[in-house]
């Protein structure tokens, strides 16, 4: 059984590594807005209040989301693992998610951490450019990810943009956030020894290999 929560600031590449498991490993990448967005399109009572609270601009209560979480891990696909993605945030979260698991009859797995210093994480932040057809993700600060004509797309010729919150304002408010919650829950990880530290700065092809070897690798 794998199960798996990566833990990584913003723009470390968590959600590429995070698709390459799950389809090398075959299992399930869970994300919470995946979650909401399905319950969302249900004809029920909690269908009814997620939609009308995430419309809203508003937060759907913990207690219900953890609810969410314990029935979609619950489910066959996850029986041979999983990767959850955006849960647990803060060490609340991660006792409740610790009692999901116990009724669930499931062990932690892996906590993997994406580490990787503020000035790349900027850099890689501020030039970041996404394809307006295809969402294909480039970066004009990286010499292996620009495109070979500026502002086309490679894949499809689609028009590059810069999403409103890539700048280095927003960036630095989103790492501090990082930075305040992320501390407390890695000490909480690191008391059950299932926190895995891979060099994120690295290439996608060696990142992923050094996950591969920690998932591989028995404990």
């Amino acid at each position: 059984m794998k199960n798996i929560i990566f833990i990584a600031p913003p723009a470390a590449g968590k959600g590429t590594q995070s698709n390459l498991v799950a389809e090398k490993y075959h299992i399930p990448h869970i994300s919470t807005g995946d979650i909401l967005r399905e319950v969302m399109k249900e004809d029920s009572e909690i269908g009814e209040y997620v939609l009308e609270t995430i419309t809203g601009g508003g937060l759907v209560k913990d207690e219900i989301m953890y609810t969410l979480i314990e029935k979609r891990l619950g489910e066959e696909d996850c029986k041979n693992g999983y990767i959850l993605d955006g849960f647990p945030r803060n060490v609340e979260q991660a006792e409740k998610y610790d009692e999901i698991l116990a009724r669930l009859h499931q062990e932690l797995g892996y906590v993997i951490v994406l580490e990787i210093d503020e000035k790349t994480l900027a850099r890689r932040i501020t030039g970041r450019r996404i394809c307006e057809d295809c969402n294909a993700v480039y970066n004009i600060n990286v010499e292996s990810e620009t495109p070979e004509v500026e502002s086309i797309c490679d894949l499809c010729g689609g028009k590059l943009y810069q999403r409103s919150d890539d700048n280095l304002e927003a960036f630095q408010n989103r790492y501090q956030v990082y930075l305040e919650k992320t501390k407390p829950l890695l000490d909480y990880y690191e008391k059950e020894g299932k926190v895995f530290r891979v060099d994120g700065s690295q290439s996608i092809e060696v990142i992923f290999k050094k996950i591969t070897e920690i998932l591989e690798e028995a404990i």
